[in-house]
């Protein structure tokens, strides 16, 4: 791999149907995050028509196993399951990857939360920073095995253009100092994604495991606006000289997540921020696309992988305290 971008023939307006079309992944396994509605189903969706057999993880395990059947039965190709997995609560994420046997070929971090009102943990940990970011790198570290275990793994993390607005509030990521921001939090978490791919896919290149994060668009149907009212009126921005991030339909929006889970066009491809189906440049200002320098800064990388394993320490040992 060089410095050169990576380029596909696929763009904006590409689904992830047509990403996958003619190839065959019987025998991968996948485990795709929110992977109930929006963007996650349809990459859960997608990958199963392919072949592979998928586990989608939910909160509402009802709810995941009637979605995980609709999936099923959509395509009839691979296997769908639902299992438990609530990214806020570190307990059940250690549940989750403790119950995984086996090798793991693709890891879809997709699930989020975006921009409610103030919301903590039982942990006291701001809710998008637990969601987005910590429940999710939680799950990856605790995958890691089943990761190296498939010899060629890929991790994909889902993070948003909203990132160009913010990095990581090291001296405050719960927003116990400064007044809280739900965009500002939003903005972390989703840069915090970025970095977690960086850091990933340095420490994990020996086990053969690649980690790439990615801007899905902005999806006009799905339910992580749920916070911020309505956004399906707004006019769509496909056009090649559009300054705007690209408004997509959920098989558009998915497009990109599938391309870096399962294409043969980003093989070996790691440590990269993609969107559209390609990967993107430098972000410049007054511009909704392309990745922050503060996102790809490995300095700022390797202190997050060390404050998240701190975090997530304290989680445990108060698991563990006498009460």
């Amino acid at each position: 791999m060089t410095d050169q971008l990576v380029t596909t023939p696929f763009g904006a307006e590409t689904t992830a149907a047509e990403v996958l079309a003619g190839i065959d992944l019987t025998g991968l396994r996948a485990v795709v995050t929110g992977g109930a509605s929006g963007i996650g189903r349809e990459t859960a969706r997608a990958l199963a028509a392919a072949g592979a057999e998928v586990t989608i993880g939910v909160r509402d395990l009802v709810a995941g196993a009637r979605a995980a059947e609709e999936i099923a039965l959509a395509d009839g190709s691979g296997t769908v399951h639902a299992a438990t997995l609530d990214l806020a609560d570190p307990a059940s994420v250690r549940a989750f990857a403790e119950a995984w046997r086996g090798p793991l070929h693709v890891l879809v971090l997709n699930a989020g939360v975006m921009a409610p009102p103030l919301q903590r943990t039982k942990e006291g940990w701001e809710l998008q920073f637990a969601t987005n970011h910590l429940g999710h790198f939680a799950l990856a570290t605790g995958l890691h095995g089943a990761l190296s275990a498939a010899r060629g793994a890929r991790v994909v993390v889902v993070s948003s253009v909203g990132h160009v607005n913010g990095d990581v509030l090291f001296d405050d990521i719960n927003f116990e100092q400064h007044p809280y921001d739900p965009w500002a939090a939003y903005s972390q978490s989703k840069t915090a994604n970025v970095l977690f791919a960086v850091e990933a896919s340095r420490r994990w290149a020996s086990d053969l495991i690649a980690v790439n994060a990615l801007n899905p668009g902005r999806i006009t149907t799905t339910r992580l606006g749920r916070h911020i009212g309505d956004i399906s009126n707004s006019p769509s921005s496909f056009e090649a000289t559009s300054t705007d991030v690209s408004w997509k339909n959920i098989g558009q929006g998915a497009a990109t997540s599938v391309l870096l889970a399962a294409s043969p066009l980003t093989e070996r491809v790691t440590g990269r921020y993609f969107e559209d189906c390609n990967e993107a440049g430098p972000h410049r200002p007054g511009v909704r696309r392309g990745v922050a320098a503060h996102a790809m800064d490995p300095r700022s990388a390797a202190r997050l992988w060390q404050t998240s394993v701190a975090m997530l320490a304290t989680a445990t040992t108060a698991r563990h305290r006498p009460a």
